[in-house]
C-alpha cells in the first residue's frame, strides 16, 4: 500500500508543478497555451464569419463554458483525477504482471512512416470515441451525465468544453487498453489531441461550413448542430451525428442526419427547462437523478 500512497502524493505535487510550469513557461509543446490559442482563434473566426448573425459574440453561458475549459482540462486533474488515473494504471499493470504480461503493446508502429502513425492512432481513437458517445446516449445512467453537454442553448466553440467530469473517466477508461496496445509516443498523442481539440471547437462553433468532401470526412457545425437538436427524428430516438472528429462513422453506420439547414433550430433536450444553470448544481444533478430512478 505504501507504493500507492506514494503515487498519490507524487501525482498531486507532480501535476501542480506541471501546471505551474505550463502557465509560466510558454513553449511550442505547451498544452495550456495551445488550448487557449486555439480557443481564441476559433472565437475570432466566429466573430468574423458568424453563421447565426444575430447571435452575440458573448453568447448565452459563454463564460460558464469558458470555466469548463479550465476545469475539465486542468482543475479536475489537479483536484484528484491525475492521482486516481495513476493509481488505476499502476494497479492494472500490477495485475498484468501477476499474469506474466509486462507489455500491452500489440502493434509496434515506431518503424512506420510518421504520417501512418498519426493516421492509425487518430482513426482508432476516434472510432472508440464515436462508440463511447453512442453509449452516452443509449445507457440511461451515462445519459444523466451527458445531459450537461446537451444543456447548451446557443451553440458556440466553447460549448465543446461543457461536459461533466464523469465523461472523462468513462472515455479514458474505455480507451485505455486499445490505445495502450498501439506503441505510439506521448509527443504524437499531444499533436493528435490538439488537432482533435481544434476540430471539436470548429464543429461546435458559430460557423457555416460543412458541405462537400471536407464535411463528409470531418465533423462540422452543419452536421453537429443536429446532434444537439431538441427534437429528434422518430427513427433515431437516441440521437444522430455522434461523430467526435470524423463524420464518416455516422455515414457508414447510418446515424448521419442533415435534413435541412439547422442554423436556427431549437437546441437542448426535453425537460431541460428544469436543468440547473450554474456549475455547482450541474455537477451534482446526475447523481440526484440516478438516486431518483
Amino acid at each position: 500500500m505504501n507504493k500507492y500512497w506514494q503515487i498519490i502524493k507524487d501525482s498531486f505535487t507532480g501535476y501542480w508543478n506541471y501546471l505551474v510550469n505550463e502557465v509560466t513557461t510558454p513553449s511550442w509543446t505547451n498544452y495550456f497555451y495551445w488550448l487557449v490559442a486555439l480557443s481564441v482563434l476559433v472565437w475570432l473566426l466566429e466573430i468574423a464569419f458568424p453563421w447565426r448573425k444575430k447571435q452575440a459574440a458573448i453568447r448565452k453561458d459563454f463564460w460558464l463554458d469558458g470555466f469548463y475549459l479550465f476545469f475539465n482540462f486542468f482543475l479536475f486533474s489537479l483536484i484528484g483525477y491525475n492521482a486516481l488515473s495513476n493509481i488505476a494504471v499502476k494497479a492494472f499493470d500490477d495485475l498484468l504482471a501477476l499474469a506474466g504480461i509486462n507489455n500491452l503493446v500489440a502493434i509496434e508502429v515506431n518503424s512506420w512512416p510518421i504520417w501512418a502513425q498519426f493516421a492509425l492512432i487518430f482513426v482508432v481513437a476516434d472510432f472508440i470515441q464515436w462508440n463511447v458517445h453512442r453509449m452516452l446516449h443509449r445507457v440511461p445512467w451515462m445519459w444523466e451525465f451527458h445531459k450537461l453537454h446537451h444543456s447548451v442553448k446557443e451553440m458556440g466553440f466553447a460549448a465543446h468544453l461543457r461536459f461533466h467530469w464523469m465523461e472523462t473517466i468513462i472515455y479514458k477508461s474505455i480507451q485505455y487498453i486499445p490505445l495502450a496496445m498501439i506503441g505510439v509516443g506521448i509527443e504524437k498523442f499531444f499533436i493528435i489531441h490538439m488537432f482533435a481539440v481544434l476540430i471539436g471547437h470548429l464543429n461546435h462553433a458559430n460557423l457555416g461550413w460543412g458541405y462537400g468532401p471536407l464535411g463528409f470526412l470531418f465533423n462540422n457545425p452543419k452536421m453537429h448542430i443536429w446532434h444537439h437538436a431538441k427534437d429528434l427524428p422518430k427513427e433515431h430516438k437516441y440521437g444522430v451525428n455522434f461523430g467526435i472528429s470524423l463524420s464518416i462513422w455516422d455515414y457508414i453506420f447510418r446515424t448521419a442526419y442533415i435534413p435541412k439547414t439547422g442554423r436556427d433550430i431549437t437546441l437542448g433536450f426535453h425537460g431541460d427547462e428544469n436543468y440547473p444553470e450554474d456549475f455547482a448544481h450541474q455537477m451534482i444533478e446526475p447523481f440526484k437523478n440516478e438516486r431518483s430512478n
